[in-house]
């Protein structure tokens, strides 16, 4: 620098250089973590947690209980890749990455874990049955009473 420069202009300079050092360092962070990083989670995390759903009966993948732990592993395991790799999490191949597993494993789930249906007759009856008879008996009374006009004023 310029034995002239002033103090505001050394602060600029310093300023500059760190963002040009720090987007130097994220523009190499965020080139190591595309194929590679998609290539390990898909060969340490996908591997072993389609070992361990093949591993349950396909009729307890929706049961949140059944792969609560194996999910937190698959996650878990993302995340340490990213670390180890010096990538930020999560990502967008961290997010493509759960979307392709969520259509190969829950795609049949509700968000219950239980796929929706109708309630048996003997909960649904009541509650179709009152609302029906209450219309009908308001009906029949404001009926009677309007035939009934000797009191009414």
């Amino acid at each position: 620098m310029a034995p002239g420069c002033t103090s505001t202009t050394r602060i600029q300079w310093i300023v500059w250089f760190v963002t040009v050092i720090c987007g130097a360092y994220l523009l190499a962070s965020v080139a190591a973590c595309g194929t590679d990083y998609e290539r390990a989670i898909d060969d340490f995390c996908l591997a072993k947690f389609r070992m361990d759903m093949q591993a349950l009966d396909q009729n307890q993948w929706c049961s949140w209980e059944d792969t609560v732990d194996l999910y937190g592993e698959l996650t878990n395991c993302t995340y340490v890749i990213a670390l180890k790799m010096n990538c930020f999490w999560p990502n967008r191949l961290v997010d493509m990455f759960f979307i392709q597993v969520h259509q190969l494993y829950f795609r049949n789930c509700s968000l219950s874990g239980r796929l929706p249906q109708d309630p048996p007759n003997r909960i649904m009856g009541p509650f179709i049955l009152v609302p029906v008879l209450v219309t009908l008996l308001m009906t029949a009374l404001v009926v009677w009473r309007s035939k009934r006009s000797e009191g009414i004023v």
